[in-house]
């Protein structure tokens, strides 16, 4: 279920805001973004698995407020961020 080591690099290097950016909040929103969305599909399948629900729900909730304190710190960026990853808000 986890994000391949792969996959992770080419978000961080589609996502980073300098050369060296690991752990920016547009990287970190990125890759939460690919787990929940790997994550539900995992759930679409195995209904009762109410483990794994509950650390998705606690994933959107930390998206959430990333993407608030980005909302709350640079408007333009989260955005930016929004229209890439196409969350509707």
């Amino acid at each position: 279920m986890a994000v391949t080591k792969e996959r992770k690099n080419e978000i961080i290097n589609e996502f980073k805001v300098h050369e060296s950016d690991t752990g920016s909040p547009e990287v970190q929103i990125a890759i939460m973004t690919e787990e929940i969305t790997t994550l539900n599909g995992h759930l679409r399948f195995h209904k009762k698995d109410h483990h794994s629900r509950r650390g998705l729900l606690k994933m959107v909730g930390k998206r959430r407020n990333l993407l608030n304190y980005l909302r709350n710190k640079d408007v333009i960026r989260y955005r930016d961020v929004i229209k890439k990853l196409g969350l509707r808000r």
